[in-house]
């Protein structure tokens, strides 16, 4: 059922899924297909907005035949995971993305080998989220595009019931009332000029926060993606086989492996850094178009063959989308510790499968095509037994209700701060115990400001909300960071280098006015189903 009121949009259904990217897509088709009635909710346009849609994704596909096919990975995973995954949860992701993945038949021209096999893993983002978006509108599936949501609505029994936001295009508002909430808003890099991350500023975890969920791996937000100066274009895979330059033209020294963050963060510190892709093997060139069709577009527009000149490289903070902290799973479905409200993708920890270093770009599309179904299915079944009715309260605060008088708040100041905090390779790369809580009381302060202060209206108000977000996310970050005590994966402590058995736990955090962390004390290397 939907009605006009006044500039309102209202609107209701089963299960409401926020953010149209990959996670949401899937989310929003498993919903349908359970026989929700659906609306779907993208701050951009569905099918084109997200990381997704910029790059090239492979998945975590291995086949099930044989069976240690899947247990080497398994077990291989649990070894660099640094006991924060779970086995349980990887053989279910494997399982699923393998079963999903072949469905987009007929959406998605899927190439072939040179047998004629057909290819499931690596897909062409573009093509992959407009197949998505082909998909959802055939379920029918209800998509209010450039509709950024604003807040959740709330029963006085917590139950999230729906959510309220904006028409970029259309003008007004939209209000939904629904059964269950799927939020696959994605992460945020803190608009540190990622590929296609633009949209990505953590709004579902302040929207979830202000709901009183938790959320769990926070500390881990240190990776960082290598491209050209004055360039989006964060394509990490292209530069396995760079070679790196100080200015004075000498060889930086690589450890063997694929880091590489610390040593050129160090050496970024120092001076500037370039760089070549002359040790590119020619097949790999050759297959570089096909994978990443838009990596060379900036080398072009500057005249560069980067296989043979070298050009100036800086590196881009990815936060939380390939970092790997996100909203605390309690349920196999994907539900938060908030009932009625489900998370998946990049808004959701992904501890469970990747453990304590990042999912890259295969495990992390895995988990958005895995924990998309397992939500939306999950809010489906919630809706079923807890239908959608009128009544419950929108509850965003920051940057919507101040606690205080309104006045002006610098919104460019406000993200210098968190960005002086959360991208600078000095305290976010190399961590120790006084930085950290430098930044955490940095973050504290600029937070009371802005939500007794803050309050956006007209076309400020999405950016203020934005701003909220990402400040919220920076300090859960921060004193996540300060809680571990310890180094484990891509979390670095100079000051704390060895891996301490006391924090085999995972770290959970949340609250708004005054940031917690606890640890996970109930199950602390399983996830309680």
């Amino acid at each position: 059922m939907n009605r006009s009121r006044g500039e309102t949009l209202e609107l209701t259904a089963d299960v409401l899924v926020i953010g149209g990217g990959l996670a949401g897509t899937w989310a929003a088709s498993a919903a349908r297909r359970s026989g929700a009635s659906v609306i779907l909710v993208d701050k951009g346009y569905c099918g084109t907005s997200g990381v997704t849609a910029t790059a090239g994704p492979g998945h975590w596909w291995v086949p099930p035949d044989p069976p240690e096919l899947r247990e080497t990975a398994i077990c291989n995973r649990k070894k660099t995971g640094a006991g924060l995954n779970d086995a349980d949860w990887m053989a279910r992701i494997l399982a699923l993305t393998w079963e999903s993945l072949p469905t987009l038949e007929g959406f998605y021209d899927f190439s072939t080998d040179e047998s004629g096999v057909k290819q499931y893993r690596a897909l062409r983002g573009p093509e992959y989220m407009r197949a998505l978006r082909k998909l959802v509108d055939s379920l029918g599936v209800t998509v209010l595009d450039h509709s950024p949501a604003l807040e959740l609505l709330q029963r006085s029994d917590r139950l999230v019931a729906g959510a309220r936001g904006i028409r970029r295009q259309a003008g007004g508002d939209w209000h939904v009332n629904a059964g269950a909430v799927v939020l696959a808003t994605g992460g945020t890099s803190f608009l540190s000029r990622l590929l296609g991350s633009h949209t990505n500023t953590g709004d579902g975890y302040l929207m979830a926060a202000e709901a009183g969920a938790e959320l769990s791996g926070m500390e881990f937000t240190s990776y960082y993606t290598v491209a050209p100066v004055r360039s989006t274009m964060t394509r990490s895979m292209s530069y396995a086989f760079a070679t790196y330059y100080d200015e004075d033209g000498a060889v930086i020294p690589m450890p063997p492996g694929p880091e590489t963050t610390r040593p050129l963060a160090r050496a970024m510190l120092k001076g500037r850094v370039f760089c070549d892709l002359a040790r590119t093997p020619e097949d790999i060139r050759a297959h570089v178009p096909m994978i990443s069709p838009n990596f060379m577009l900036p080398f072009r527009r500057w005249g560069i063959d980067p296989y043979k000149d070298r050009f100036e490289v800086t590196l881009h903070g990815e936060g939380t989308i390939r970092g790997i902290g996100g909203l605390r799973i309690v349920t196999a479905d994907c539900r938060t510790s908030v009932p009625g409200l489900f998370a998946a993708g990049d808004v959701a920890t992904r501890e469970l499968v990747a453990g304590a270093i990042s999912g890259g770009g295969n495990i992390n599309s895995a988990w958005a095509v895995s924990s998309g179904q397992w939500a939306g299915s999950g809010a489906a079944r919630h809706a079923a037994k807890n239908p959608a009715a009128s009544g419950a309260k929108p509850i965003g605060q920051a940057g919507l209700r101040p606690g205080g008088r309104q006045r002006d708040v610098d919104l460019g100041a406000t993200l210098s701060a968190i960005q002086g905090e959360m991208l600078a390779y000095d305290k976010n790369i190399f961590r120790s115990g006084h930085p950290l809580k430098r930044s955490a009381e940095t973050l504290d302060a600029t937070w009371a400001e802005f939500d007794a202060h803050a309050r956006g209206f007209g076309t400020d108000l999405l950016r203020t909300r934005e701003t909220a977000a990402m400040l919220a996310t920076a300090r859960w970050c921060a004193a996540s960071a300060l809680a571990r005590d310890e180094s484990r994966g891509m979390h670095q402590r100079d000051d704390r280098p060895e891996t301490e058995p006391r924090f085999n736990h995972r770290i959970l955090v949340g609250g708004l006015d005054k940031v917690r962390t606890r640890l996970d004390s109930v199950r602390p290397l399983e996830l309680a189903s």
